[in-house]
This record gives structure tokens, C-alpha cells and sequence, in this order.
């Protein structure tokens, strides 16, 4: 009913600590600035909610009156909207987010990997 309401408060956090984080760029570095990958987890975040909301739009629980949660009309569905938002909501959030780390690593990983193959594919072509 409102799940995605947990990743669009997780997005907007994460959107305005980026703002704040500076972006750091060091001439030898060859990691990915946080702030970079903030950007990318806000992206994931914000992209998620939207398309859950254009879901929930779809099935006629986000109406264009207020309360605009057709889920908050009475208590009774209320509170299972709250439920659903405790258990499937932080799960998604918590996937989105444990999916984001992953690809930071591999991201990482990735510029080392390319950084440390750099002064041998330069050694190499030198030789020639």
C-alpha cells in the first residue's frame, strides 16, 4: 500500500547528506568519491520509489484526494498499510541498500584492478 514511502524517506536522507559530503578528487586516487556513489544510491532509491508509486497509482491505492493513501480511509487499513511498511517496506529499503554496497565494492575493486594493470600495459607498450 505505502511500502515505497520507506525508500523515498531513505532517498531524501541520503540526498541531502550528499549535499554535505564534498566531493574529494586526489590526482593519484583511483577510488570512486563517496559522493559519487551517494549519488548512485540515491538514484537506485529514488528510481525504485517511483516506479512502486506508478504501481500503487496503477492498483488505485494513491488517489488524487486526500488522504491520498486509500489505505488511511479507516483505522483498520491503516494499520495494516503501517504494518506493511514496517516489514516489506524496510526489507526493500534494506535490499536497495545491501545491493548498493555490493556494487561499491565491485566498483572499487574494478578501479584497482584497472589502476594496478595501468603502468604495465605502459611498461609494455614502452618495450615496443
Amino acid at each position: 500500500m505505502a511500502c515505497f514511502l520507506v525508500s523515498v524517506a531513505e532517498a531524501a536522507v541520503v540526498s541531502v547528506i550528499n549535499h554535505f559530503v564534498p566531493e574529494k578528487k586526489d590526482e593519484g586516487s583511483y577510488k570512486i568519491s563517496m559522493k559519487t556513489k551517494l549519488k548512485w544510491l540515491s538514484g537506485m532509491l529514488w528510481g525504485g520509489s517511483a516506479l512502486l508509486a506508478l504501481e500503487h497509482v496503477w492498483h488505485g491505492e494513491i488517489i488524487a484526494t486526500p488522504p491520498f493513501l486509500s489505505a488511511m480511509k479507516n483505522a483498520e487499513d491503516a494499520a495494516t498499510m503501517f504494518h506493511e511498511m514496517a516489514t516489506v517496506g524496510v526489507c526493500m529499503a534494506l535490499l536497495i541498500t545491501s545491493v548498493w554496497v555490493i556494487m561499491c565494492l565491485a566498483a572499487d575493486r574494478m578501479a584497482a584492478r584497472a589502476h594496478k594493470s595501468e603502468p604495465a600495459k605502459a611498461a609494455k607498450e614502452a618495450s615496443r
